[in-house]
């Protein structure tokens, strides 16, 4: 999954939050990758959290079809570009599965990353700021919106990737991306419960 939904999957916890999105910028073992100011009890278990849910997605049968179908035009990117596309449904569909509105909730997210950036490790503030001025939680919800974000992962790329026409490949096959999405989704959420703790306070 992208970042939408790892954030949103973080639960109610600001320090799993910050666990979670900080994750893929930690190899190995985080007790050896991050200072001891990095390394509190929530932290560690947002990213093993982010961990369960890279693994559970990427697994799954459902997951798979999605990936099939991607697969002969953008071959290894498939999984990255499904991911993106999933961020879309979760936006574009976000009172199905959140009590604030997307703007309420990218919001206080930010706000909650801002207060944490010094904890961040090397390289993330400045992917921070360009989250934020260009509001990339939000603007998941439109096509047009992942297209930019598509277009941006395929010039990160050392190989050619294709990705920057992965969204015209979601516009020819859209409900059937979201019918995977919707099916696929409410699994993922109950498999990441055991992560929350229910009497924690809200991000905020």
């Amino acid at each position: 999954m992208n970042f939408l939904a790892h954030l949103y999957l973080s639960g109610p916890e600001e320090e799993v939050l910050l666990g979670n999105f900080m994750a893929d910028f930690v190899k190995g073992r985080p007790e050896n990758r991050l200072s001891a100011t990095q390394t509190s009890e929530g932290i560690l278990r947002g990213i093993r959290l982010h961990r369960h849910i890279d693994s559970f997605t990427d697994t799954h049968p459902i997951v798979g079809q999605s990936k099939l179908r991607l697969r002969p035009a953008y071959r290894k990117y498939a999984g990255v570009i499904t991911d993106v596309y999933y961020d879309h449904f979760l936006a574009a569909h976000w009172s199905d599965y959140a009590d604030v509105s997307l703007e309420v909730f990218a919001d206080r997210t930010y706000r909650t990353l801002r207060r944490n950036q010094d904890r961040l490790p090397a390289g993330m503030e400045r992917m921070l700021d360009i989250m934020t001025q260009q509001n990339w939680l939000v603007s998941y919800a439109r096509v047009e919106g992942i297209e930019r974000a598509l277009q941006g992962l395929a010039r990160r790329t050392s190989f050619e990737s294709g990705m920057e026409t992965a969204a015209t490949a979601l516009r020819l096959d859209y409900e059937a991306y979201y019918g995977e999405f919707k099916a696929f989704f409410p699994r993922l959420v109950e498999s990441v419960h055991p992560f929350w703790r229910v009497d924690s306070p809200q991000v905020g």
